[in-house]
């Protein structure tokens, strides 16, 4: 089994308020789906609440913090699922039944994880 990383992109919204109610129902009902698939997920604050970290320099240069998202977008990256899948086509195939799939974008990237990386 290989790990994915689906990156959800949909608009940048609160999705603790009320309109968003519905389709927040939509996703906790794809995490009850795909239970079995899923090893983690999370839903982001608005990017209105991000910390942008720079290190201007080299390595131990200043620290520079700026407050807001790291750039103006459309849709911002609101969310993760980490995937267990047998393969891409498995893992495409329940990032497609996303909310964020039909209305922004879903980004799958395969992870590479640590203990396999100090294997080689």
């Amino acid at each position: 089994m290989t790990q994915y990383l689906a990156l959800t992109y949909t608009a940048d919204v609160d999705w603790w308020a009320p309109e968003q109610a519905a389709e927040l129902a939509e996703y906790r009902q794809f995490a009850i789906d795909h239970a079995d698939k899923i090893q983690a997920s999370a839903v982001l604050h608005p990017t209105t609440t991000a910390t942008v970290v720079r290190v201007e320099g080299a390595r131990g240069g200043q620290v520079v913090t700026t407050d807001g998202p790291y750039a103006e977008t459309k849709e911002a990256l609101t969310g993760y699922y980490l995937i267990e899948a047998d393969d891409l086509e498995a893992a495409v195939a329940i990032a497609a039944e996303l909310p964020a799939a039909r209305n922004g974008a879903v980004e799958l990237r395969p992870v590479i994880l640590a203990r396999a990386a100090e294997a080689q």
